[in-house]
């Protein structure tokens, strides 16, 4: 198994970063209104009140599609790092 070091953590953060933005970008549609603002589906819609909270599913499923790319951003961002901390650590010995 190989140990993440510190560039390869670097590597995973921009990666989730760079993944909950496309997810983010890439999220559903609510009907008549088009995509939910960054505050409503960062809360799940927990802040929808009154006749708003008939968007609550889309905000969830929105948060979702935010938190899957950033897992995802992050699981390849990960893999880069420690592919480059191998291969600079080869080039070393």
């Amino acid at each position: 198994m190989y140990e993440m070091s510190k560039n390869a953590w670097i590597l995973a953060f921009i990666g989730f970063i760079l993944g909950a933005s496309i997810g983010y970008i890439y999220r559903p549609p609510a009907l008549f209104i088009g995509q939910l603002p960054f505050d409503v589906v960062i809360t799940r819609g927990g802040n929808l009140k009154g006749l708003d909270q008939i968007y609550l599913e889309i905000a969830k499923t929105s948060f979702n599609y935010l938190l899957t790319g950033g897992i995802a951003g992050a699981i390849v961002g990960a893999i880069a790092g420690m592919q480059i901390t191998k291969k600079s650590s080869n080039k070393t010995n």
